[in-house]
């Protein structure tokens, strides 16, 4: 009875050792970071862990509303953009594409690329890495089952994973974010 006690109090003692050891080591590292920054990437790791997929723990995804048409989500999306004044920069018709390319249907899929070209100079500026994350984008894509779903990178990591960006910056780099998640809510209601 008292080994059994005496190695659960030791493995309870590592534990803990363990647990303060990984927060002691976190705010050493994270020191100076945006105050979020932890939180953002322990959501990322737990969907990473539940799911197996680092594109599912960077991405933001809301299913469309029974009834809605493909056509009304992209009349939706469009509409929201143009009512919250970001500029539409292309669309490429990528389920389209890979039909052609097939020779035969495939799902539907449309990637919407929208950006406020000041904003994004100025991410540039700030540092030439966000260019890889330009322009913001939103995929209306058609499931395997025919559900539809909307799906943009999550910018949270951008914003508030790393060191906190100078505060202009980072609130109208908020404002766009608010705006992307805001056109895939209300686009997935159908809303205009």
């Amino acid at each position: 009875m008292y080994l059994v006690r005496n190695v659960l109090a030791a493995i309870g003692l590592v534990s803990l050792i363990g647990i303060g050891s990984a927060a002691v080591y976190a705010k050493v590292h994270f020191s100076g970071f945006h105050p979020r920054a932890i939180s953002v990437y322990l959501s990322m790791a737990q969907v990473l862990m539940e799911t197996g997929n680092p594109a599912e723990a960077t991405v933001w995804k809301a299913r469309v509303a029974n009834g809605l048409t493909f056509e009304d989500v992209e009349q939706s999306i469009q509409s929201l953009a143009h009512e919250y004044n970001i500029r539409g920069v292309g669309m490429l018709p990528l389920g389209d594409q890979v039909a052609a390319m097939q020779g035969a249907p495939w799902r539907r899929l449309n990637v919407y690329l929208y950006c406020n070209p000041l904003v994004a100079a100025r991410m540039v500026e700030f540092s030439e890495a966000f260019a890889a994350y330009l322009p913001c984008r939103i995929a209306l894509l058609e499931d395997e089952q025919g559900d539809l779903w909307l799906y943009s990178i999550n910018m949270d990591l951008l914003i508030e994973g790393g060191r906190p960006l100078p505060n202009g910056l980072r609130v109208a780099a908020e404002e766009v974010r608010d705006v992307v998640k805001a056109i895939m809510d209300r686009a997935a209601n159908g809303e205009f």
